[in-house]
């Protein structure tokens, strides 16, 4: 399985800068910039899953039909298109970041693509809980306090700030989860968060002695 992360990381990045500048700057509607978010993510993200096998298979399905939902949302302001939309891109960040996962783990040598398959999977942890953290509050509203715009609560980029703000536990206290599941998944998410950077560091850190000492054994 090879994967080039180099797309995947490009399409995360474009999504986590893109997205709440297009809403700061009012360049179009609200239902336009997150569709258009979603799609440019789900587009370039799956050019680095391309040789991945029967993962691309999957991945691609699920690219298709979430950004058919998301035009559909657009133009037809259907709710249930829209969540349909954000159980697909769910669905393609899951897998991207187990195959980014099983890659990042399979590698035993200290590579570029290797440092930043670890960065992407990071990323996408913080985008998988702000679309876990829309969909709660789109099925029990109320559950989160300090959301900018409530007329735009089933999306808004303080979904994104509030799951990085989570994921590396800065806590500024501007949003609250207010509800018991809204807890859960936000110290769910720290859990991760925390754990993950450990298990990281770690990995890092005995791929390249393993590299050192190979090197040192071929001298």
């Amino acid at each position: 399985m090879t994967i080039n992360f180099r797309y995947l990381l490009i399409a995360l990045l474009v999504f986590l800068l893109g997205v709440p500048f297009a809403f700061d700057l009012q360049l179009f509607s609200p239902g336009i910039i997150r569709a258009t978010g979603f799609s440019v993510l789900l587009a370039i993200g799956i050019l680095s899953l391309r040789k991945s096998g029967p993962i691309f298979r999957v991945a691609i399905a699920i690219v298709v039909a979430a950004i058919a939902l998301n035009l559909l949302d657009v133009f037809l302001e259907d709710s249930l298109f829209f969540v349909g939309s954000l159980l697909l891109l769910l669905a393609f960040l899951l897998v991207a970041t187990i195959a980014s996962v099983r890659k990042i783990a399979a590698e035993n040598v200290m590579s570029a693509n290797r440092i930043t398959g670890a960065i992407c999977v990071y990323l996408l942890l913080g985008v998988i809980w702000s679309v876990l953290y829309a969909l709660l509050e789109f099925v029990l509203p109320g559950s989160f306090a300090g959301i900018a715009d409530q007329s735009e609560a089933a999306w808004s980029p303080d979904w994104i700030y509030y799951s990085f703000v989570t994921l590396t536990t800065l806590g500024y206290g501007d949003m609250l989860p207010l509800t018991f599941s809204a807890r859960a998944l936000s110290y769910i998410e720290t859990i991760f968060g925390q754990f993950y950077l450990a298990i990281l560091v770690a990995g890092l850190v005995s791929a390249y002695l393993a590299s050192k000492q190979g090197t040192s054994s071929g001298d």
